[in-house]
């Protein structure tokens, strides 16, 4: 049987699904974007900082799980522009220390909200 994963302390969806379900011992996370989990907000002052919140409100959904970021095997990034490649992929390093997880980049046409970078993880626990 699948389990919810919802936390307060990450936005809350915008649409008919989930911040996270589990399957298993594997954790199926929604797409995150730089909506600030208190203010509704989005934080889009530069793809730093914008990167930056995503990776927080990643951060705050596996820590609801019972997780972190080296529980990850699977990441998805979805750019609006691939020239913020480097930029997102500095970022993103900073949050994993050993074996980084599989992962894709991709560069889209849009993104939710008309954000510029939007993060989908998949973690499992042993």
């Amino acid at each position: 049987m699948n389990k919810i994963v919802n936390t307060s302390n990450a936005p809350a969806p915008i649409g008919p699904y989930n911040q996270a379900v589990w399957a298993g011992n594997i954790l199926f996370m929604s797409g995150q974007i730089a909506l600030d989990a208190a203010t509704g907000e989005l934080v889009l002052t530069d793809i730093p900082t914008e990167t930056r919140k995503v990776l927080e409100n990643i951060k705050a959904v596996l820590t609801e799980a019972g997780l972190d970021f080296s529980n990850i095997v699977k990441a998805q990034i979805f750019l609006k522009d691939l020239g913020d490649f480097a930029v997102v992929n500095e970022i993103y390093s900073t949050y994993f220390t050993g074996n980084y997880p599989a992962r894709d980049t991709i560069q889209v046409a849009a993104l939710p909200k008309n954000v510029n970078v939007e993060i989908s993880v998949v973690a499992y626990k042993a």
